[in-house]
């Protein structure tokens, strides 16, 4: 399934000759600056890049004995380089090369989803505008409450998904950080211009200060707003099952031409896809946890984190990618149905306008206290069955006092809620032009 949306960039990111690449690029890197520094002979990095070759059974098979996959890899590398090797890894130590391609790593994928936020945030600025004026129920605690638009909750989603986009992008600063500061991070056996050279290569900026590894806050900063983001989709998802409840039925998932809902009821059509995110946002869920459960290491280092990161930044991140391919596909394709929420709307017997009914008593100089009583009373007795809420409040003696048959009719006009609704897209979507979603 999972083979369908997820783009091949995004596993190709985590695969093990790609983390490979970087770390042999972040050696080159620091073997050239060497050679600015005097440390190594001019071209020797040339003559490595040349000569180089990334073997990864190699390198499987030289771990089994060092058990150390850094060390497997550098001797790895003796099989093509020759004498040139020796000026590899010169007082650096491991988590200089691992958090610094890991960086890397997380800043490409990180990229990626980027792109799919900005692709969704354009699906759904889209049906926006299409269902701008589509009224519908609006529903707290799951019971009808006032006359809303499809258009409205989609213009909600647009904007926490806006909020996402740029909370990604600063996590992406706090990322995009490398450390070549040796051992302990005092910078004993080469100086900070090491660093600062490689990571200007790599596109990443220094960590201002470090021990052996960049501090774990960054990667639990990452993996919370990636959390985050699945949240939200898990929320559209689960509004989406909603709709499509038979007895609500107001919007369900495309249904393809051969597809099945059921081996054992032909006339199913499940809301697959948004249960799907749902579940899948409980893994990115997890992950968050298990990252910030990896800030807190013992003194300048340990590799408790390790185990965690080769399992949770790869599975967070094609999760994600694979989410927002679903989550904008499933938006793009929804079919709505605006007969179906006229239906829905009705449903109460305009019980929806009790508040309307209520603000025009008060605004033709009724109690407050008074004017609830009354459309509360004629309220419940139309949830009994007495009547229609309208006609039971052309009948009640206090509401007939103060409004005419002409004003409360007007109380029962579902356009009355949306007349703001070209102001509230305003604050959305203009303020967003030039800044947050360039491509919507």
């Amino acid at each position: 399934m999972i083979d369908r949306y997820s783009r091949p960039k995004m596993k190709a990111i985590w695969d093990l000759t790609h983390k490979y690449e970087i770390w042999l690029e972040v050696e080159l890197q620091a073997c050239a600056a060497f050679e600015r520094a005097g440390q190594a002979p001019r071209g020797t990095s040339a003559k490595i890049r040349k000569k180089a070759r990334i073997n990864v059974a190699r390198i499987a098979e030289i771990e089994k004995v060092t058990k150390h996959d850094v060390i497997a890899f550098l001797e790895s590398l003796m099989d093509t380089v020759g004498p040139e090797h020796r000026f590899l890894h010169m007082g650096l130590t491991s988590s200089d090369i691992v958090d610094t391609s890991l960086a890397v790593q997380m800043t490409e994928a990180l990229d990626l989803i980027l792109e799919g936020v900005e692709g969704f945030l354009a699906v759904l600025k889209r049906q926006a505008f299409l269902y701008k004026n589509q009224v519908m129920v609006g529903r707290s605690h799951g019971i009808h409450g006032e006359p809303i638009s499809f258009g409205l909750k989609l213009a909600i989603w647009y904007e926490e998904v806006c909020r996402h986009l740029e909370r990604l992008r600063q996590v992406r600063t706090e990322i995009a950080v490398g450390k070549l500061s040796g051992a302990m991070g005092t910078f004993a056996h080469q100086g900070p211009d090491i660093e600062e050279y490689v990571c200007a290569k790599l596109g990443l900026k220094v960590d201002p200060i470090s021990s052996q590894v960049v501090q774990r806050d960054r990667h639990a900063s990452y993996a919370t707003a990636l959390a985050l983001l699945a949240a939200t989709i898990e929320k559209i998802a689960t509004e989406i099952r909603h709709l499509q409840r038979t007895e609500v039925l107001e919007a369900e998932e495309f249904f393809s031409e051969g597809q099945k809902g059921s081996s054992a009821m032909p006339h199913k059509r499940n809301p697959i896809v948004s249960e799907n995110l749902c579940g899948l946002a409980r893994l990115v869920r997890g992950n968050c946890l298990a990252a910030m459960e990896n800030v807190a290491l013992w003194h300048e280092r340990d590799i408790s984190h390790s185990s965690v990161e080769r399992v949770i930044m790869p599975d967070s991140t094609i999760l994600i990618d694979f989410m927002l391919a679903r989550v904008t596909d499933l938006i793009k394709h929804l079919v709505v149905y605006p007969d179906r929420m006229r239906q829905n709307l009705e449903l109460t017997g305009g019980l929806v306008y009790s508040q309307r009914l209520l603000i025009a008593l008060i605004e033709k100089g009724a109690q407050r206290k008074e004017s609830y009583e009354a459309v509360q009373r004629n309220a419940m007795a139309s949830w009994k069955g007495a009547g229609g809420f309208q006609e039971l409040v052309r009948k009640d003696p206090f509401i007939a006092q103060h409004l005419n048959k002409r004003e409360i009719a007007a109380c029962f006009n579902p356009k009355y809620y949306l007349r703001h609704l070209d102001q509230i897209y305003r604050r959305v979507f203009r303020s967003r032009t030039g800044t947050r979603n360039r491509k919507g």
